[in-house]
């Protein structure tokens, strides 16, 4: 195979562009479509400080390393999880990432600040471990941007992500999350924007994009995972693209222009009518959001006196200049 850019011995296909790369040029594919993904839908304002949520693997990580390429001010995010080795073995990842390339990381240990790991607390609260987590991350990001100034969290949800979860959405007719899934949720009372920039990409040429670039990433799949459907749904969609090229991006596209705006109005309408948490202040349609409830749950107050009481919010503190 030759590059179709510079003819030049390619080391990377995209089947559904009909297309393949040298090293160099399927470089310049990713970062321009994070640029067009950004511009398209209007991710990030020149100037704008931007929060990245890292996780040690191969999407946040090379989501970092493209908007920092991009020339964008971006800082990381690490949430320690509390799962075991899993959670020991992601993060050293994301600081020899950031060590490598002198970034600002900023560090937030659940189990040390809350008093319990993401599957303590999933089971005090009778949740499937993904929902627990999900949820967590949601809110401490969010709180992260807030009360670090920053205008803009960015997430590594790829191509294969966010056509999985539509998939899994469609086939239950999940109205609430598909008037949500776009690449962008704009900012509103008590919410940071958050944006997707990775949504022209797939896991393939984010994988192949660490190996050009020298990243290691952790690559085991979380344990707390076995068993989710939304992995059930990434692998129909691959089958599906292995004989049809192209059939994810159709099919994410094809939602975001002809079925989002059915299903947006009453997405938006729900977010003008959500109060404050009664704990912590951050916006929620009941009297205590559900991460404050999720504290309780796993029993972080009785448990002795935590770190950091989550009723005052606390923010993280950076770890590395």
């Amino acid at each position: 195979m030759r590059c179709r850019r510079c003819k030049a011995p390619a080391v990377m296909q995209v089947r559904r562009h009909n297309a393949a790369f040298c090293a160099a040029c399927f470089l310049r594919h990713c970062r321009e479509q994070v640029r067009r993904a950004i511009d398209e839908h209007g991710m990030i304002g020149e100037g704008e400080k931007v929060l990245v949520a890292v996780s040690g693997g191969k999407d946040s990580l090379a989501l970092w390393d493209l908007l920092v390429e991009l020339g964008y001010q971006a800082d990381g995010l690490y949430l320690g999880l509390g799962i075991g080795a899993y959670s020991d073995a992601s993060v050293s990842y994301v600081r020899s990432y950031v060590e490598a390339r002198s970034l600002k990381l900023i560090e937030l240990d659940i189990p040390t600040v809350y008093g319990f790991g993401i599957p303590e607390g999933a089971a005090a609260a009778r949740r499937v471990p993904c929902s627990a987590c999900g949820l967590s991350k949601r809110h401490l990001f969010n709180q992260a941007a807030l009360d670090g100034g920053y205008d803009v969290i960015a997430t590594g949800h790829n191509l294969d992500d966010e056509a999985a979860v539509l998939l899994g959405n469609v086939l239950r007719w999940a109205t609430e999350y598909l008037g949500r899934q776009e690449p962008v949720l704009p900012a509103s009372t008590g919410f940071a924007r958050k944006v997707k920039p990775l949504v022209r990409l797939g896991e393939r040429e984010m994988a192949a994009y660490c190996v050009i670039q020298g990243i290691e990433y952790m690559v085991e799949e979380c344990p707390m995972a076995e068993g989710n459907k939304h992995l059930g749904y990434k692998a129909a969609l691959n089958a599906i693209e292995e004989a049809s090229p192209g059939s994810k991006q159709a099919f994410y596209a094809g939602f975001l222009s002809r079925g989002l705006p059915h299903f947006r109005p009453g997405s938006e309408e729900d977010r003008t009518q959500l109060g404050a948490c009664t704990s912590c202040g951050a916006p929620t349609p009941s009297g205590q959001c559900a991460f404050c409830r999720l504290v309780e749950s796993a029993g972080a107050p009785a448990a002795g006196t935590p770190v950091a009481d989550p009723r005052r919010r606390p923010g993280p503190a950076p770890v590395a200049p």
